[in-house]
């Protein structure tokens, strides 16, 4: 069996944006969940902006995640994680989790990581990642990502309590607590240049 390779996706990617969004839409409706909707071309520019991480086995895709700013680069999240149905139990998501973590650490490393979920596995492997369990509250108040939970089927509930709470778990990692985060140079130096422009 093919080595499945979990790395910062680039541009050369965006040719596996539709099946990833499918794949989460898929999973989304057998966990009766919900989930931010995203676009193709907002998938396609974190990949230009080495904002993602992905895994393949050869040329077949594998997993995802994605990483955004918010609050002018005071917050960040680690969102979209998603493994295809044919990789899972392979421990896939926890290695995609690990480098979407480490991705963030780097590019902003004072900025405070967070995290929304209602699936028992990314809760604990933000646990061993050094995320606590905090109130919405406690999160960005930057709108633009209040936003993104108008496409989830539990906006409801957000509306109903003030934006207070919901059916998702927030869990948030402060790096004043913790040790710097290390990725390979190349990933570095590709960073660098993008940030530069």
């Amino acid at each position: 069996m093919e080595e499945i390779k979990v790395m910062v996706a680039d541009p050369s990617h965006e040719i596996y944006v539709d099946t990833i969004l499918k794949t989460i839409e898929d999973a989304a409706k057998v966990r009766g969940t919900g989930i931010a909707k995203r676009t193709h071309e907002y998938l396609a520019t974190k990949m230009r902006e080495a904002k993602a991480v992905i895994a393949l086995q050869g040329d077949k895709f594998a997993g995802f995640s994605y990483i955004e700013t918010w609050g002018n680069k005071s917050y960040v999240t680690t969102s979209g994680l998603i493994v295809h149905p044919d990789f899972r139990g392979m421990g896939i998501s926890k290695k995609i989790k690990n480098m979407t973590f480490t991705l963030a650490r780097i590019r902003w490393p004072h900025a405070k990581i967070f995290s929304l979920t209602s699936g028992a596995a990314v809760m604990t492997m933000n646990s061993q990642l050094g995320y606590k369990p905090v109130t919405f509250g406690d999160l960005t108040d930057d709108e633009a990502f209040w936003r993104g939970c108008e496409g989830c089927i539990n906006k409801d509930v957000l509306h109903r309590t003030n934006r207070k709470y919901c059916i998702c778990t927030a869990m948030l990692f402060d790096p004043a607590d913790h040790l710097p985060a290390k990725l390979p140079q190349e990933v570095i130096e590709r960073i660098k240049s993008i940030d530069k422009k």
